[in-house]
């Protein structure tokens, strides 16, 4: 049974690169506030969570862990074709336009059984098959499938919360408190990705990315050892 480790980090198209009507759409609310600095918050609040929507941003890493293997590759954005391994070798990173990220994990996807993931339900996966449809490409599973059926997909912060009955907390927070080493830095962490990519340190992204899939894939270790159904 393939078993993968998936994450993705993601970047907003330019606000003003968005039609005028989507503009407005996604500042409805923030315009109707009548005091000036709570409507400046609410507007730069609504301009940030677009990194978050796949119709007015762009997937500009995947990384992908393989349990059997515990060895990593991480596509990143880039304009040129380049290939490159961390130092311990067990990392493959791959520079590689959008549509060609999209296109190789939907290969890897399809002769896969079943994908771990961190709130993969709720963001990773509808952004993956929503974006590939929008760059005309055909997902090659949908994985977003029954929400309680874990054999296909284990998503961990649906499982860690009982499937929303205790409060949700952020990777960050979970391996922190069992004791796994957190992907977040004092240099990097999920929020400075938009700073780092619009700095172009795409490399940065993907190693972060790395880091990400390897703490998954640890927190995946605990469920399985300790909480997963016998």
């Amino acid at each position: 049974m393939r078993k993968i480790v998936f994450d993705i980090e993601t970047s907003a198209y330019p606000f003003e690169s968005l039609s005028k009507s989507q503009q407005e759409y996604l500042l409805r609310y923030a315009e109707k506030e009548t005091d000036s600095v709570k409507k400046q918050t609410q507007i730069d609040e609504a301009i940030r969570y677009t990194a978050l929507y796949p119709l007015t941003a762009k997937c500009i890493a995947i990384g992908i862990l393989d349990v059997e293997k515990e060895k990593s590759f991480v596509y990143y954005e880039s304009e040129e074709k380049e290939e490159w391994f961390s130092e311990d070798k067990q990392v493959h990173y791959k520079g590689l336009p959008e549509n060609e990220m999209l296109e190789s994990f939907w290969r890897i996807i399809e002769v896969t059984d079943q994908v771990i993931t961190f709130n993969g339900r709720n963001f990773d996966i509808p952004f993956l098959m929503i974006r590939s449809a929008m760059l005309k490409i055909k997902p090659s599973k949908n994985l977003v499938g029954r929400r309680y059926d874990t054999s296909s997909h284990i998503d961990l912060l649906e499982q860690f919360t009982f499937y929303g009955l205790t409060r949700k907390f952020n990777l960050d927070f979970y391996c922190q408190a069992f004791g796994i080493e957190s992907p977040k830095t004092k240099e990097i962490s999920g929020m400075e990705v938009k700073n780092l990519y619009e700095a172009g340190r795409l490399k940065d992204i993907a190693i972060y990315c790395s880091r990400d899939i390897y703490a998954t894939y640890q927190l995946y270790k605990i469920w399985n050892e300790y909480l997963a159904h016998p």
